[in-house]
């Protein structure tokens, strides 16, 4: 299975997230298998403290699986190490049809920008790698996909699916 992805971009408050998983639950329902990869700049933690993993990882240990009958996790402490590389970050993902990308902005792979004129910001294609198209609540100067019609983006992401095989 070839792993594409695609990444939304756009200022914060745009709805990335929320188009995600709107296009996650179409897309699983079509029967494709996604994946999705968000970046942080900011310390984040998905332990919680007083749980037995949280305190192996407070003792030193490089690394923590924890696993139970309805999922896993493995947790990786970069102790001063640097910080994944997008391929590096898609290369711990398991095969699928589709990645979807929130961050890494700036790194040359295909993007979908999501705009809301309403923001006041400006659109961020043409200052950043890779964006093929912009979605965006509001008539814009220029072509664009309806953000509100999730069945002509969720059109758009399969012909992309398609194209991009």
């Amino acid at each position: 299975m070839t792993q594409k992805i695609l990444g939304l971009a756009g200022w914060s408050g745009a709805g990335k997230t929320t188009l995600a998983v709107q296009l996650i639950e179409s897309l699983s329902a079509r029967g494709l298998k996604v994946s999705s990869l968000k970046h942080a700049h900011h310390n984040f933690d998905v332990d919680h403290p007083g749980k037995d993993s949280h305190r192996h990882r407070l003792a030193g240990v490089g690394q923590v699986l924890v696993t139970s009958a309805n999922r896993w996790a493995l947790m990786t402490e970069l102790q001063g190490g640097a910080e994944l590389t997008l391929p590096q970050a898609l290369a711990q993902l398991a095969p699928c049809d589709l990645v979807l990308v929130e961050g890494f902005k700036h790194e040359d792979f295909p993007k979908l920008e999501v705009h809301r004129p309403s923001l006041g910001k400006p659109l961020l294609q043409g200052t950043l790698p890779g964006v093929l198209a912009v979605a965006s609540d509001a008539p814009l100067d220029q072509p664009y996909l309806d953000l509100n019609d999730i069945r002509a983006l969720l059109a758009w992401v399969e012909a992309y699916l398609g194209a991009a095989e």
